[in-house]
């Protein structure tokens, strides 16, 4: 049966799910982990949005239709705070680039449906991660066909230009455009403190280097001001 809704706009388009935004403590760090380092990437771009776990509604007068991806990133729309991603409102720009870390919890069924999601709704790139199994699957758009990629090791993303590099037997590393790894938060933590205790170190030195200077040349001086007292010029010695 057709329902026409007639006042779209008064519809109330959900902000939460009440669902928490990883099932486990490994998922939830890969999450943040890509989100921190996309948002790092594009931090240059206003014209770049990226977001996790924000409900994402193609259809207006549709509030049931929807998702929330782990991580998506939307090219064109202003960058900025949210409640939530209507399509509509963002110059019916899909976001292109989407991801998905695994749990144990998910379901075929519940793959199956998020692939459709984002295929029927003009996704260009999603990528699905299985972080126990180290296990990445991409599906790319070429025209109108969003067809998996065979080789996904070594792949680099067409529309953010960053590398994933999956061994297979390890988890997986996500390279930038410069060539520097994603890195967790406790990995940016430790290499800013090991970059203090190395600036600490150069200081030291630099203060020891600098205190014998200043203690030799007191001794000249003292030698200099001795030879003056026994009638003896300092510049001929």
């Amino acid at each position: 049966m057709l329902v026409r809704i007639r006042h779209p706009e008064k519809l109330i388009y959900p902000e939460t799910d009440g669902q928490p935004m990883g099932e486990n403590t490994i998922q939830v760090r890969w999450i943040i982990t890509l989100f921190n380092g996309l948002e790092a990437l594009v931090r240059d771009r206003h014209d770049v949005f990226v977001a996790s776990n924000l409900f994402w509604y193609p259809v207006h007068g549709d509030p049931t239709y929807c998702l929330a991806p782990d991580v998506m990133v939307a090219f064109g729309p202003r960058k900025g705070d949210r409640p939530s991603y209507k399509q509509w409102e963002e110059g019916r720009v899909a976001p292109q680039v989407v991801v998905e870390i695994l749990s144990p919890g998910n379901t075929i069924d519940e793959r199956a449906g998020k692939l459709k999601f984002y295929r029927r709704n003009r996704c260009e790139e999603y990528y699905e991660y299985d972080p126990y199994g180290h296990k990445l699957r991409v599906w790319a758009r070429n025209g109108k066909t969003f067809a998996p990629v065979k080789d996904v090791n070594g792949f680099v993303s067409p529309r953010l230009g960053v590398r994933f590099v999956v061994p297979g037997t390890e988890p997986m590393t996500v390279v930038g455009p410069d060539g520097r790894p994603f890195r967790t938060y406790l990995d940016l933590v430790a290499e800013a403190e090991a970059q203090q205790e190395r600036l600490a170190e150069e200081s030291k030195r630099a203060d020891g280097e600098r205190k014998r200077a200043e203690s030799e040349r007191t001794r000249a001086d003292a030698f200099a001001a001795r030879l003056r007292e026994l009638g003896i010029d300092p510049d001929t010695v």
